[in-house]
């Protein structure tokens, strides 16, 4: 199905490609960059984690800020932030302040954008298309995001490149990537103004009493965020940073091998984007989210016992086929339980309740790793997610949105 693209859509989806270009990449190499700089296991967790918390608190900003402050003015700061993060890296100063500065940029270790902006933007579009684009506008976005992604993580063999091309030294090449990664976030920052004011809210709406959220959509968009919360908990043990610090680890895996790796997860995911829209269209969104869902945990757990690289490969990318299905289908779903007025909102809750939790779980999975088993996370994010798709299913199957009555 095809969506009327307008201009503030191509700028929305140009900026979150830079974005995204920039999260795919580092989730390859942070993890990685850092043990070269000698952390270990747990300081990179509690590096990721401290990213991962600035995220959160930022997601807070703009659920109850950004529509009377002005949408494209946030997402502007927010990527000027989110350069600080590239600049931390490039730096490295010592740990405590390496952790201010991942927090004050919202370091994104996780591969994939699920940052402040990226709340903010998926409530944007969908009043920026009719309600039957809805999802498919917001797979089309996540294609935008999943493809840059996959550049991104190809793109962690630059410090390789840079080193045997002009024979610099590893951790220079590295830092000049970073600085390249600043650079995208500026650029970001530039385009933001460039869009109408069609995606603001409305005058009379910002002039209404903050969160004027009907009791109804809280009490939905509370047990979403709850179960969302559970499931982010399992994915904070999965971040890409943290699962190609294991394959490096496990298997010795180099960084250009795992930049191709990730590039075709990447490519998988964003394929994955469209097929979930189309799936969402025969059998609904709750059905979608869940019977996509369940399996790709189900291959995250088998790839913890994988006897060899290949099979541990196989698996991993099995799971990643399946894994981003619940994204665009989540996002609309959202989107489609509460007014459009409370879109914001809703948003802003349910990604709060993910990035708090995807924090506290990169943290416990580094001590995991350094203290239990190296492949505990794998284990243990593989069964949350489980337990959270059972839940889901059992909570939301008969509430259906708009569309499907």
């Amino acid at each position: 199905m095809t969506v009327p693209v307008s201009r503030d859509l191509l700028v929305i989806n140009t900026a979150a490609f830079l974005r995204s270009f920039t999260f795919g990449l580092t989730g390859v190499v942070l993890g990685i960059y850092l043990f070269r700089v000698g952390l270990s296991s747990f300081n990179i967790g509690v590096v990721v984690a401290a990213g991962l918390v600035g995220s959160a608190l930022a997601t807070i900003g703009v659920t109850a800020k950004a529509d009377r402050a002005g949408r494209r003015r946030t997402l502007a700061v927010l990527s000027l932030l989110g350069a600080i993060g590239a600049l931390a890296l490039a730096f490295t100063p010592a740990v405590p302040v390496l952790l201010v500065m991942a927090f004050v940029g919202m370091l994104n270790g996780t591969g994939t954008d699920r940052s402040a902006a990226f709340t903010l933007e998926q409530a944007i579009i969908p009043g920026l298309v009719p309600d039957a684009s809805r999802t498919w506008g917001l797979a089309w976005y996540n294609v935008v995001l999943d493809t840059a992604g996959s550049l991104g993580a190809l793109a962690a063999a630059l410090p390789l490149l840079l080193q045997r091309w002009f024979a610099l030294p590893l951790l220079a090449s590295y830092r000049t990537v970073f600085f390249g990664c600043a650079f995208l976030g500026v650029v970001g920052a530039i385009l933001y103004p460039f869009a109408s004011t069609a995606v603001e809210v409305s005058k009379s709406a910002t002039e209404a009493p903050p969160h004027h959220v009907s009791p109804a959509s809280k009490k939905v968009v509370t047990k979403l965020a709850s179960l969302f919360s559970l499931d982010a908990f399992g994915g904070g043990f999965l971040t890409d940073a943290l699962v190609a610090y294991w394959f490096f680890r496990r298997f010795g895996v180099a960084e250009e091998s795992l930049g191709l790796l990730f590039f075709a997860v990447h490519l998988l995911n964003a394929v994955s984007h469209l097929g979930a829209a189309s799936l969402a269209r025969r059998i609904g969104l709750v059905k979608t989210m869940v019977f996509t869902h369940l399996p790709s945990s189900l291959f995250l757990v088998a790839a913890a016992f994988a006897p060899s690289l290949k099979v541990a490969i196989v698996l991993f990318l099995c799971r990643e086929a399946l894994v981003e299905m619940d994204v665009p289908t989540r996002q609309s779903y959202v989107a489609a339980v509460v007014l459009p007025s409370e879109r914001t909102f809703a948003s802003g809750i349910a990604n709060l309740a993910r990035n708090i939790f995807w924090a506290v779980g990169s943290s416990v999975a580094g001590f995991l790793m350094q203290n239990v088993a190296f492949s505990a996370p794998l284990v243990i994010g593989g069964g949350a997610k489980i337990s959270y798709d059972l839940l889901l299913y059992r909570a939301f199957r008969d509430l259906r949105p708009p569309e499907e009555h």
